[in-house]
């Protein structure tokens, strides 16, 4: 379906059939599209797994309509809150400690939980009407084959979103992406920069 095209209460509620029954949708967001499903849908998150070809120590990411909603994930958390006024929404990947409620298996295991609030308004739209979604960027590949593909054109950045480490005090950069470090630093503070020791030879 074309969110170019088709009303945005026809694209909603179609994503929302999907989704209620354990379906797949590839949909827009702010830094190319995504694949997705209902986190508390476990063989739907299979999968995505299958589709993606992802190993299973590789986490997904959850995506949330608002920074309101985000902060439902990150309470307690004071650096999380300045976050969500300063880079929601945006092109960012905000890490925060994964809540009791939330299953493991969305995130391999791994004891933080990444979560997106695009800044996409068909993704937002399709976010607030069926609520947080779990899945990963489709990188392009043709092989990702869900049960519905929303579009609407070119995404605003050409590139992967930054990833930032709330649970760290200063934050902690992950991945360099759309939003640049500096930018990142402007709004947020002091962050550091994850640092690969280079031995040398001998």
């Amino acid at each position: 379906m074309d969110a170019r095209i088709e009303p945005i209460e026809r694209i909603v509620d179609a994503c929302t059939r999907v989704i209620f029954a354990g379906g797949t949708i590839v949909f827009p967001s702010d830094t190319g599209p995504a694949i997705a499903c209902d986190p508390f849908h476990s063989a739907a998150i299979d999968r995505i797994y299958a589709l993606k070809g992802y190993p299973d120590d590789k986490p997904l990411t959850m995506f949330v309509a608002s920074p309101v909603e985000f902060l439902e994930y990150a309470r307690g958390n004071p650096l999380a809150s300045l976050a969500s006024k300063r880079l929601l929404p945006g092109p960012v990947t905000l890490l925060v400690r994964r809540p009791a409620f939330i299953s493991d298996e969305l995130n391999a295991g791994l004891p933080t939980l990444g979560l997106r609030v695009p800044d996409e308004p068909v993704a937002r739209a399709i976010l607030e009407r069926v609520g947080p979604l779990v899945g990963a960027s489709t990188g392009g590949d043709a092989k990702v084959a869900p049960d519905l593909t929303i579009e609407n054109g070119a995404a605003p950045y050409d590139r992967e979103s930054s990833i930032v480490d709330l649970t760290h005090q200063p934050a902690r950069l992950v991945r360099e992406g759309a939003m640049s470090y500096e930018r990142l630093t402007e709004r947020l503070g002091p962050i550091e920069r994850q640092t690969v020791k280079v031995r040398s030879q001998t």
